[in-house]
C-alpha cells in the first residue's frame, strides 16, 4: 500500500520551486520583530503589503511589483494606526483595498491608488472600524461578500463587519483569544483556532459553535484553513512539542488523518491553492517550504517536495492565482520575508516542454468580482466565489462577463468631474463625431491628421509596445533561468549516477 501511494499519477510530483534572482528582489526593508504570530505580509497582483517597524505608532509598507532593489531609508508608509500592525489581508474583490489590525484596538481598511504616496505617509484611511476592547490581531475576507470582514481581537470577539457602512453586523463571544480563522467556501461557516486548544467551527450568521474539538494537545498556537470541499486542515503541535499536521471533517471535526511532521518550535502557516488542491506548509524561522496535495481517497494528504534555502523565513505571502505567470506554466509565487530585510519571491513551477497554455494545470480562479452584497449575505444567501479562466487571452471575455452583472462589479474609479468632462470636450471640438464613418476611404494624409488630432489613442499604442517589449525581456530571462536549472539537474544525476557506480 505504500508503494502504491508512493508512486500514484500526479501532474504535481514534479513541481519545483525557485527563488528569484537578486535583481528581481526587494531590499533594505525593516520587516517587524513584533513576536505576534502572523506571516507580515500580503500580496495581490498589484502590490505586496510588509508590515514593518515604526516609531510612534503602527505601519506598513505598500510596493508595486516593479519597485525592484533597494527600498529607499525612509519610504512612504500607510502610517495611520496609533500602535504596532498585527496583520494585513488585501481583499478579494478589489485589489485596491487593504485591511490591517493593529494594538491600538481598532481595524482598518486603506485604498491604495498610484498618486497615494505623492505627499508622503498615507495617514487617511477609507473606514475605521472601531468596536474591539482590546488589540485585533487578525482580519479575514468574506470570500464571496464584497466589503465584508472579520476581525478576532484579545478581548475574546470576533466581529463580522460591514465594512461600507462601518457596522457590525455580528458579535460572537469565545472563551478564549482567536488566533487562527477560516471561511468556508461559500463563507456560511468559519473554523478557527483559540488559545485554549479548542478549535471551533462557527455559523458565521447566528454565532452558533456547530462543532468544538481539542485537535492538537500542544500549547503553542495552532493554525487552521477550510478546504474547498469542506474538510478542514490544521497544523499545530503534540503534547511533546512535535509539530503536526491534521485533516479534519468540516461538520464534526472528527478526524480523517494526522502525522507528526518534525521537531522544530516554529509556528506552521500553511498556505491553500483551491483550484488544484495544492497545500504549502510555511514554519516560522525555518528555512524549507514544504508542498503537499490533498485528495479525497487515502493517505489524503500526499507529500510533493520541498524547497530548501540557506535563510530562515521572517514571513510569508501569497500571490492569487491572477498574478501568475501562466506562459512558464507557474502554479503559485511565495515571497519571502528573510531575517535581515530581503522579500524574495519564489515560484514554484511544473516542468512541461510545451511552450502553449496548459489547460490542465489551470482551472477556472477567483476573480477580481464578488458574487453577494453585504446585505445580501446578512439576509441568508450563500454564493460561491465568482470564478474567471485563467487562460490570458479569455481574460477579455471574462471582462465583458463582469460588465454586464454591474452591481457584481464594483466601481474601480470616481467619475471625471465636469470641468475636466468639458475641457475634454473642447480638445475635440475640432473633430466630428462622425469623421472616421463618414471618411472610411480617406487617404492616408488624413488617417495621420485624425491619430494627430487624439494623441491619447498614440500613447496608449506606445504604452503597449512598451509593455510587449517588457514581457519578451521577462519571457527570455525565465527561458534562462530554466536552461541553468535544467544544467544544474543533469549535473547532480551524473554525480548521482557515479556515487552509485562506484
Amino acid at each position: 500500500a505504500a508503494f502504491a501511494g508512493r508512486f500514484r499519477q500526479s501532474k504535481f510530483k514534479h513541481v519545483f520551486g525557485k527563488g528569484a534572482k537578486r535583481e528581481f528582489c526587494y531590499d533594505n526593508i525593516r520587516v517587524t520583530k513584533s513576536s505576534w504570530d502572523s506571516t507580515f505580509c500580503a500580496v495581490n497582483p498589484k502590490y505586496i503589503a510588509i508590515i514593518t517597524d515604526a516609531a510612534g505608532g503602527g505601519a506598513f509598507m505598500v510596493l508595486a511589483h516593479d519597485q525592484y532593489g533597494r527600498v529607499e531609508r525612509d519610504p512612504p508608509l500607510v502610517a495611520g494606526h496609533k500602535a504596532a500592525v498585527l496583520d494585513v489581508q488585501w481583499c478579494p474583490h478589489d485589489d485596491e483595498f487593504i485591511a490591517s489590525a493593529s494594538e491600538d484596538c481598532t481595524a482598518k481598511v486603506w485604498r491604495i491608488l498610484p498618486e497615494s504616496f505623492s505627499d508622503g505617509n498615507l495617514t487617511e484611511s477609507y473606514r475605521d472600524l472601531v468596536a474591539h476592547n482590546r488589540r485585533v490581531g487578525l482580519v479575514v475576507w468574506h470570500p464571496s461578500a464584497y466589503m465584508v470582514l472579520l476581525t478576532a481581537g484579545a478581548d475574546n470577539k470576533v466581529l463580522i463587519w460591514n465594512v461600507e457602512e462601518e457596522e457590525v453586523m455580528k458579535e460572537i463571544e469565545f472563551p478564549d483569544n482567536v488566533l487562527s480563522c477560516s471561511f468556508n467556501w461559500v463563507g456560511s461557516m468559519f473554523v478557527c483556532s483559540c488559545k485554549d486548544k479548542v478549535t471551533r467551527v462557527v455559523n458565521a450568521r447566528t454565532g452558533e459553535f456547530v462543532a468544538e474539538e481539542k485537535l492538537h494537545e500542544g500549547t503553542k498556537p495552532q493554525q487552521v484553513l477550510f478546504l474547498r470541499d469542506g474538510r478542514v486542515f490544521s497544523t499545530g503541535f503534540s503534547r511533546m512539542s512535535e509539530r503536526q499536521w491534521g485533516l479534519w471533517n468540516g461538520s464534526t471535526l472528527e478526524p480523517i488523518d494526522k502525522q507528526e511532521l518534525d521537531n522544530s518550535n516554529g509556528v506552521l502557516f500553511p498556505f491553500y491553492d483551491p483550484d488544484v488542491n495544492l497545500l504549502y506548509l510555511v514554519g516560522k524561522g525555518d528555512s524549507v517550504i514544504r508542498y503537499f496535495e490533498v485528495t479525497e481517497d487515502a493517505p489524503y494528504v500526499h507529500f510533493l517536495n520541498v524547497f530548501q534555502s540557506s535563510e530562515p523565513q521572517r514571513g510569508m505571502g501569497w500571490m492569487p492565482k491572477r498574478g501568475l505567470d501562466v506562459s512558464s506554466c507557474e502554479i503559485s509565487r511565495l515571497y519571502k520575508l528573510h531575517q535581515k530585510g530581503l522579500c524574495e519571491p519564489i515560484s514554484f513551477t511544473v516542468p512541461r516542454k510545451s511552450e502553449l497554455f496548459q489547460d490542465d494545470l489551470y482551472p477556472d480562479t477567483c476573480a477580481e468580482s464578488y458574487a453577494l452584497t453585504a446585505e445580501e449575505w446578512l439576509q441568508g444567501k450563500d454564493a460561491e466565489p465568482v470564478l474567471s479562466p485563467v487562460r490570458p487571452d479569455a481574460a477579455s471575455a471574462a471582462d465583458i462577463a463582469a460588465a454586464k452583472a454591474k452591481k457584481r462589479v464594483p466601481e474601480k474609479r470616481p467619475k471625471k468631474s465636469a470641468a475636466s468632462a468639458a475641457a475634454d470636450k473642447g480638445d475635440r471640438a475640432d473633430v466630428p463625431a462622425n469623421h472616421l464613418l463618414a471618411n472610411s476611404n480617406s487617404s492616408d494624409s488624413t488617417a495621420a491628421a485624425t491619430v494627430a488630432a487624439d494623441p491619447a489613442d498614440t500613447s496608449a499604442l506606445e504604452s503597449r509596445v512598451a509593455d510587449l517589449e517588457a514581457t519578451v525581456q521577462n519571457l527570455t530571462s525565465l527561458v534562462e533561468s530554466m536552461r541553468d536549472s535544467m544544467a544544474q539537474l543533469t549535473s547532480e544525476c551524473e554525480q548521482l549516477r557515479a556515487t552509485r557506480v562506484g
